[in-house]
């Protein structure tokens, strides 16, 4: 006599539907900043004519570049992941683990927000600042708030790092958290992508 066994049910992990829907929530926070800009925009078109023209449209283009750079790193860290293999068994990048790959994502997202910084000093020694106009505003708490979210993953990146030291054996809960952190830095690059076309490109 055949004895069946119960059916095996496999659930999406918690983790990874929580960051999704969380990430769902930030679309509609971004929505919202881009709804403003635009809306500034529209009543201000001379004051945008102006002060949109003092942009370093090249520096920002490098600068993206370095972002978008840095989400190749961290899917390839993903792949790590995947392969349950925390670090390196070589030199070569074929052989780097979730470490290396994290990390060279970390110092390029790093990068990119001290480009930032120095973008802002720049134009605020040119006069644009966040309370100069209806511009500054608009452009400052836009970009602003992506640098910090830059800076939430920065850190995500280093508490995955961490952990892949710290975890006595690299499984499924340490590979899941190196995925959604990975999500989370998509994210970020994608909302970059569409500041980057709205604010430097159409100004």
């Amino acid at each position: 006599m055949t004895t069946l066994s119960a059916p095996v049910i496999n659930r999406p992990s918690a983790t990874s539907v929580g960051t999704i829907v969380w990430l769902g929530s930030e679309v509609m926070f971004f929505a919202g900043l881009f709804a403003m800009y635009f809306s500034l925009r529209a009543n201000s078109p001379e004051i945008w004519a102006n002060d949109s023209a003092i942009l370093n449209v090249p520096f920002a283009l490098t600068n993206t570049i370095i972002l978008v750079a840095s989400s190749f790193t961290a899917q390839f860290g993903v792949f790590a992941a995947e392969r349950m293999q925390p670090r390196a068994t070589g030199w070569s990048p074929t052989k780097w683990g979730v470490a290396e790959w994290f990390l060279l994502s970390y110092l390029l997202g790093a990068v990119f927000v001290a480009g930032q910084v120095w973008e802002y000093a720049t134009l605020i020694s040119e006069g644009v600042a966040l309370n100069s106009n209806s511009y500054g505003s608009a452009f400052y708490i836009t970009t602003g708030f992506h640098a910090l979210h830059v800076t939430g993953g920065l850190v995500a990146f280093l508490l995955v790092i961490g952990r892949t030291f710290a975890a006595k054996k690299f499984g499924h809960y340490e590979a899941t958290s190196a995925i959604v952190v990975s999500y989370y830095w998509h994210f970020v690059d994608v909302v970059w992508i569409g500041l980057f076309l709205i604010v430097y490109v159409l100004k």
